[in-house]
């Protein structure tokens, strides 16, 4: 396709993200990597497991660890509501991951030009799991970088 001077337009590739919330801001989650989202259910605790894994659930028969994102970026601790979803995750290293949040608010589509990769985290906890701001519209949402978030190791 070309434009009205003879230029060829490159559409850049849209990837789709969630958009959760998590205390006041929003984050999104390559939607790539979710495998389901459901509604909150019972958490069986696990003893003398990392301070932000919260427990394992039953998932149809399969046994999913489950974290707690806010634990995870040193924020206060989960609060339980009718909107707090488990966001299933799956990735080749960890197999199936929960993580809990919120709320799920929406998807949306991003190119790589409306995410700008330089605005790095702070140097709290969830800086580190932040690969990019995104804007869609006048509204920012923290792009998850799954992996720094699922692969971390606890240093105690």
């Amino acid at each position: 396709m070309t434009d009205e001077y003879g230029v060829e337009i490159v559409e850049q590739e849209k990837v789709q993200y969630i958009v959760v919330s998590i205390g006041n801001e929003q984050y999104g989650l390559d939607i790539s990597f979710v495998d389901n989202i459901v509604r909150m259910c019972k958490i069986t605790r696990v003893p003398k497991a990392p301070f932000h894994y919260i427990g394992i659930i039953n998932l149809r028969g399969e046994v999913v660890p489950l974290m707690s994102l806010r634990r995870k970026m040193g924020l206060e601790d989960d609060t339980f509501t009718d909107l707090s979803r488990i966001i299933i995750l799956k990735t080749e290293e960890q197999g199936l991951v929960g993580v809990v949040v919120d709320e799920v608010r929406e998807v949306i589509a991003l190119t790589e030009d409306e995410i700008d990769r330089n605005a790095q985290g702070s140097q709290s906890d969830k800086g580190n799991y932040i690969s990019g701001i995104g804007k869609n519209g006048e509204q920012l949402i923290s792009i998850l970088e799954i992996s720094s978030v699922l692969n971390e190791v606890e240093v105690s």
